[in-house]
């Protein structure tokens, strides 16, 4: 008996000893769990460097908003007519189907307007995530957009809601 505990005991402590030649990874922390997660540093305060490759995209970003605005302002103006032609027809007549194309048009201005605020604030993201200060004409040009699409919207839902619902 005693023979076999002590057997079987050398086989445990030699077993032990072996070499495995599979690689297995570090237990080491990797460079991700090193991060801080502590707020950067604030940045110095004073005035914004100019970016004029910055600024050139915000003007064209502009026009296009603009030209976004115009679109939507003049097809807004043929949808009140075909929603007002509408207001008591029956769901499917000619009236109701030209409010619902027209109305089809401002959503499209509308996505063309929500396109260009996408791209506007992709400029801010980039531009944040180099922990640069916001720069205040991309900052106007934001809000501009999105007051657009707010009043865009409002527009769509007013006329949608004075038209009978299918």
């Amino acid at each position: 008996m005693i023979r076999r505990v002590a057997l079987v005991s050398v086989l445990t402590l030699v077993g032990g000893c072996s070499h495995d030649t599979m690689p297995f990874p570090s237990l080491s922390p990797r460079p991700a769990e090193m991060l801080s997660f502590a707020e950067p540093a604030t940045l110095p305060e004073g005035p914004v460097q100019p970016d004029p490759a910055l600024d050139g995209q915000i003007t064209s970003l502009a026009a296009q908003l603009n030209k976004a605005v115009a679109g939507f302002d003049t097809a807004a103006s043929g949808a009140e007519r075909a929603a007002a032609a509408a207001r008591n027809a029956a769901v499917g007549s000619d009236a109701w189907l030209n409010a619902q194309t027209a109305l089809a048009g401002l959503d499209d201005w509308h996505a063309q307007t929500s396109a260009i605020i996408t791209d506007v604030e992709q400029l801010a993201i980039d531009r944040a995530a180099t922990l640069a200060r916001p720069y205040p004409a991309l900052s106007a040009l934001t809000e501009k957009a999105h007051q657009e699409s707010e009043r865009q919207n409002a527009t769509i839902q007013r006329l949608q809601s004075s038209l009978k619902a299918a």
